[in-house]
């Protein structure tokens, strides 16, 4: 039976996750180590709203297993030498250097954990694999760490996350499915069981998958290349839509009641954004590409070329609209991180958008619930099109909605936060120039009320 449990990493995936296993399992010690101080000192904070991550009810369980059974803590080598149990959950982010550039996961950080594990560990270990991975990086893990350990029997496991963010908890607490992937032989199949008995404390054993290794890595992979291409197919016929009159909403509507298709992720919008769905998009081609399968990796190719072509349209649509110019216009945006209900903006659709228009010189004035200056400036400035003080200058960041769009040319909805829908926008037309525009990247405001007060109203599809 396992009773200690280590993750390493301490972002969006470990923290939730082991803040709900510490909280489901409270005779099992979970312990999320990390190298980020400041990061692990918000997860200390006395305030546990002040936690370093957004997700409606992650405080109240974070709260509850704190200083019970659940420990953040910077001491990595301390928690690898007590665990059992050792969760890698540390970020792959797409390579920006060498073979690969752009489209293979970066590994150096999974190695770094590998190597660390093999020098502190004096017991067997169970090591599970969290972090979306390409395929077959379980095999690299187990090389490193058989042959610079101590004599130490490890076991490698595949757990891939299927979260989303914004509903991260609900997710966790009653999942479609745990997947589990491990080797056939019986330590392999001991591993397994020892996990699936974890997760067994709070969800119905019939939606634990067990797999081999190498399925559940590519299953991962597939989940979300199968969720962007719903995405970026719909995207497709919005564009199809606006030019012959049929309205992208009442297709998708006809065909989600298709019991074969279904009606979730066929919401047209200005693209889909996220750490995961481009990522792992990139590694599904990559890996192809490696393997000489150029048409497979040309057909998954094809959903970031369409995700990446909608989000440029937005912007092309907001210049033309505006008389072919937003040179010193100011255009307010309303959200800035990837979805609604979270502060996640890594690969957002408005980092973009907002690209394209500084290119057209246009004055951005940006209002996010959750997102601050910071953080809106370094991802701008991640980009390295123009100089961090041209971004600065080209962009002002509010903390009232109303403020952001006084005296604005144009408003751009770019996330779909609910509260959005709830501003008094007659008073937010009264403060603008006329004509007002608004661009409505997520389509989430009421075409008919908005034309009524007197916007121009612009919608996706």
């Amino acid at each position: 039976m396992i009773t200690n449990i280590c993750c390493i990493g301490a972002g969006y995936v470990g923290g939730p996750t082991m803040a709900i296993i510490a909280q489901k399992c409270p005779h099992i010690k979970v312990t999320v180590v990390d190298l980020n101080e400041k990061r692990i000192a918000a997860w200390n904070d006395e305030n546990v709203l002040n936690i370093p991550i957004y997700e409606p009810g992650l405080s109240d369980v974070v709260a509850e297993a704190r200083g019970r059974n659940l420990f953040f803590s910077t001491d990595v080598d301390a928690a690898i030498d007590a665990a059992d149990m050792i969760f890698i959950s540390v970020n792959t982010p797409t390579k920006t250097y060498g073979v690969g550039k752009g489209m293979a996961a970066d590994l150096k950080y999974i190695e770094l954990c590998a190597r660390q594990i093999a020098r502190v560990a004096k017991n067997d270990k169970i090591v599970v694999e969290k972090s979306t991975l390409p395929v077959r990086t379980a095999s690299a893990i187990k090389n490193i760490l058989d042959h610079t350990g101590n004599g130490v029997n490890f076991q490698i496991l595949s757990n891939p996350e299927f979260l989303a963010e914004g509903t991260a908890v609900e997710d966790l607490l009653a999942p479609d499915r745990v997947l589990i992937g491990g080797d056939t032989t019986p330590e392999g199949q001991k591993a397994i069981d020892l996990l699936v008995e974890v997760y067994a404390n709070w969800v119905p054993k019939q939606n634990i998958l067990t797999t081999n290794v190498w399925s559940s890595e590519l299953s991962k992979l597939t989940a979300n290349a199968f969720l962007a291409q719903r995405v970026s197919s719909i995207n497709a016929l919005s564009e199809l839509c606006e030019k012959t009159g049929a309205d992208v909403n009442e297709v998708a509507r006809a065909i989600g009641m298709d019991s074969r298709i279904g009606p979730k992720f066929l919401k047209s919008s200005v693209g889909f954004g996220g750490s995961c769905f481009q990522k792992d998009i990139l590694n599904l081609v990559y890996i192809a590409k490696s393997y000489g399968l150029n048409e497979v990796a040309d057909y998954w190719e094809q959903v970031i070329i369409m995700n990446d072509h909608q989000k440029r349209r937005f912007a092309k649509n907001i210049v033309k609209t505006l008389y072919n110019t937003v040179s010193g216009k100011k255009i307010a945006f309303l959200g800035w991180a990837f979805k609604k209900d979270t502060n996640d903006t890594r690969e957002s659709a408005a980092i973009y958008v907002a690209d394209d228009l500084l290119n057209e010189q246009a004055s951005i004035h940006v209002y996010d619930p959750k997102v601050g200056a910071v953080q809106i400036q370094s991802d701008l400035n991640y980009l390295e099109t123009r100089s961090e003080a041209s971004n600065s200058e080209g962009v002002h960041v509010y903390d009232n909605p109303y403020e952001a769009c006084k005296d604005a040319h144009a408003i751009a909805v770019l996330t779909e936060w609910d509260e959005f829908k709830a501003y008094d926008w007659q008073k937010i037309y009264d403060a603008m120039l006329k004509p007002a525009f608004v661009f409505d990247g997520r389509n989430i405001l009421d075409a008919e009320k908005m034309n009524a007060i007197g916007f121009q109203y612009y919608k996706i599809g």
